[in-house]
Formats: C-alpha cells, structure tokens, sequence
C-alpha cells in the first residue's frame, strides 16, 4: 500500500523550466495543473500571511458554493495570478510540498507559466509593458531636461492625477528619480579595466559591478557606495563594456523572449570579465538572483548562462566570504545605533543567510534588527492603481517593526523595498541602503 509523506524533509530542489516547449502555453494543462495546486494550497493554507495571492484565493474557495476549488469559476484563477509577484518566499519558506516532494508543488513557477500564456495571447495592459521595459524607459527618462520635468511631475498631485487616468499608475504611489548623469557615466574609467586581486575563499579578490537599469538611472550612489567601500577593502572594481536589464521585469510579465534577448547581451559580456577573472556583484538582489537562479532554469543546457551564475555574489555575501579569511578592514569610523534592517525576499531566497546583518553586525556600538517579511513592492506592483492598497497593507507589519525598534537607521538590500517602507512610515525619514550605511559607518 502507497502512502503520501506529510511534508517534505529534504531542501527544495528546482526543475527548468520547459518554456521553448509548446505544451508550456497549453491552457488546457495550465487550467488543470491549477486547480490541483490550488487544491492543495486550499488544504494547507500556510501561506496565507505571505501576499495577496493566497488571501484572494482563500477567499474564491470560502465564497464558492462547493466551498472547494472545484466551486471557483476558472476565469477567477486570473486574479490568484495576478497577485503574484515572483518573490519566490513561498517556495523556499513556507511549502511542505516542493520538489522532491511527490506532490511537485512549485507555485511561483507555475504563476510564471500562467503569466507566460497570458502574455502570449496578447493579455496584458500597455501600462504593464511600459513599466518593465526598464532601459527603454530610462533612456527617455534620463535626458536631463526630460529627467527634471519627469521627476517633478511625479511629484506634484496634478501630474499624478494625470498618470493614473492614463496609464493607471497609482496617484499615492512612490516613483523613482531619474538621473542624467547614470552611474556608468559616474564610473566610464573602469569600463574594462584591468587588475589584478587578492583570491581568498571562494572570491577572486576583484569584482565586476553589474550596474542594473535601477542602479544606473535612478539611484547610481549605491553602486557609488559600492565602489567606495570594496576599494577600501582592496578589492579592484571595473564594470562590463555594456549591459541591459538584467530581465526580471520581463519575467514576471511573463515576456519570456525578452528575458532572453536579455540573456543574448549581457551573459557574452560577463562571461568575457569571468574568464578573465573578475567576479560579478549586483546591487540589487533580483539581478543578483536573476543571474543565479532563474536564466540557469530558463537556459539549463548553456553553459555560459552556468558558469556567469557560479561566479555572481551579492555584495554582503562577497564581503563575509571576505572576512571569514581575515580580508574585511574593520576600521569603522562611526556608529550607526540601532539599525531596523528588512531583508529583501530575492535575496532570502538567494539561500546564502544573513549576510547583510552579519556584515553590519561587525560595526562596534550598532544594533541590527532583521526585518523578514515581503514589503510588497516588486518594482512595479506596488505602483500599478489596482494592487496599490494591497501593497500598502503587506508593507505594515514591516513598517510596524522600523517603528518598534525607534530605529536611527533603517533601510533594505532592495532600494525599490526600502523606499516603499519610507513612503508608508510617512514620517520624514529616509531609507539608507546598506551598503550606504556600511560606507557612512567607515566614514570614507
């Protein structure tokens, strides 16, 4: 007699994804493959605290007639769908039925695939491709005339109105600034420099900074930050000839060839700086993991996609891996007190621990509270009209903790997170990155 274990035991393991394969867009097989996830998700029921997908379908389960999924009307899935935003938590967090798991539940990639058929029938709103087309946008945007007239319309509650009647961008919704002189500008003499640096574990001893679109055009002082605080620690920095978006947006529209013409300019790029042995950091963790995770299960026979994927780190693991060998400087200047810090899912789900808490652990007199909770932004969720409020009430319990902890400092390895806190404590305070407050506590 079979039994089904309760739970899974072993550490989840992930599967490619058969995206090229034309039974992925099957919406017939997509339909069932989820109503039997959502059967099970129904059953447990563990996720129900993580984001709005699971509340909406709890919700389309309890206001059915048969009070099970088979009672939901399957054009409601859509909303389940939709709600996703790819932070990956439930997967490596919550679910007791990964894979290897006979019940195979993987449902963020399931959520991917049901935003690649939609993609691929055409359903999707032009706000939406205009948001994740993050280059595009931000060369327009970065005209510094343009640059000035764009951020102060995205200040002023008549610009905003406006943007929310066009293009449904919610009028409370915190936007980013954009920058004319991009971090690339800022950092021109070190494309393709050469050097040469000290190996210490698993670390070359010198890095390639992947600049990411946000890094370069709205908020190029981290990689600034960045730059200052590795060369402090005698680690060489230069950056790629060229790059584009690492792909992410595109992936949780569901626009798969776009994540890989992508793939196309910026893996040929970096694995250039790696066979020359330069390691790779992104500032922001969804590059970082997007690198790491996601092309390596989208492109699982490329072997460059692997071996760029094997050389990326974030910033605060490079360094730990860095001072567990005696090559981190602590020569900390300042203080930062008490320091209320949210760890960003895609770096949680990077499963690489608390490296961010750890480094800035090292700086005498200063007090890390880790935050680990979703702040519900996304890049792009947070400020589309319809998910708006929903993001607004993911993001409190965090906003709850920064007020708990009276925090001197508080700030998230996602710059995008971090201002999404700062708009909802609406105090005045302002959200620092770590690697900002790493660089103030050096006082370099």
């Amino acid at each position: 007699m079979s039994t089904t274990r309760e739970g899974n035991l072993q550490a989840p393991t992930r599967h490619p994804i058969n995206w090229k394969n034309i039974e992925y867009y099957n919406e017939n097989s997509l339909f069932d493959e989820l109503e039997r996830v959502f059967d099970l998700c129904h059953g447990c029921r563990r996720c129900v605290s993580l984001c709005q997908s699971f509340p909406t379908l709890f919700d389309l389960v309890d206001e059915s007639e048969t009070f099970e999924v088979d009672g939901v009307d399957k054009k409601n899935y859509w909303q389940v769908v939709n709600h996703c935003y790819l932070c990956d938590l439930c997967y490596m967090t919550k679910c007791p039925y990964t894979p290897p798991h006979e019940w195979n539940l993987d449902f963020p990639h399931l959520m991917l695939r049901a935003k690649a058929v939609k993609y691929k029938k055409g359903d999707v709103k032009i706000r939406d491709k205009i948001l994740t087309s993050t280059d595009t946008v931000g060369k327009l945007a970065g005209i510094p005339v343009i640059s000035a007239i764009v951020n102060t319309v995205n200040k002023i509650k008549p610009g905003r109105k406006i943007l929310e009647a066009v293009l449904e961008v919610h009028a409370d919704a915190k936007l980013p600034e954009f920058h004319s002189n991009t971090l690339r500008n800022r950092l021109a003499s070190r494309i393709n420099k050469t050097s040469t640096g000290l190996p210490a574990g698993s670390t070359k001893g010198k890095v390639a900074l992947f600049a990411t679109c946000y890094g370069n055009r709205n908020e190029p002082a981290i990689g600034e930050d960045l730059v200052a605080v590795f060369e402090h620690n005698n680690i060489p920095v230069t950056l790629a000839a060229k790059e584009q978006c690492c792909g992410m947006p595109k992936l949780e529209l569901g626009d798969l060839e776009a994540v890989e013409q992508a793939k196309n300019v910026n893996i040929p790029e970096l694995l250039k700086l790696v066979d020359k042995g330069w390691d790779i950091v992104a500032p922001v963790p969804s590059c970082a993991l997007m690198f790491k995770q996601e092309l390596p299960l989208l492109f699982p026979d490329d072997e460059a996609v692997k071996k760029v994927s094997e050389a990326i780190f974030d910033p605060f693991e490079y360094l730990m891996h860095r001072h567990k060998k005696g090559h981190l400087k602590l020569d900390f200047k300042k203080p930062l007190g008490k320091v209320a810090y949210h760890a960003a899912c895609h770096q949680r789900v990077q499963n690489v621990g608390s490296k961010t808490k750890e480094v800035l652990s090292l700086i005498p007199e200063t007090e890390i509270t880790a935050i680990e909770r979703c702040s519900g932004h996304d890049g792009t969720y947070a400020v589309k009209k319809e998910y708006h409020d929903a993001a607004m009430k993911i993001v409190k319990p965090v906003v709850n903790q920064v007020k708990r902890v009276a925090a001197d400092h508080y700030g998230s390895d996602c710059p995008m997170a971090g201002h999404h806190i700062e708009h909802a404590l609406d105090d005045g305070s302002h959200t620092q990155h770590p690697m900002s407050l790493l660089r103030t506590a050096y006082g370099i």
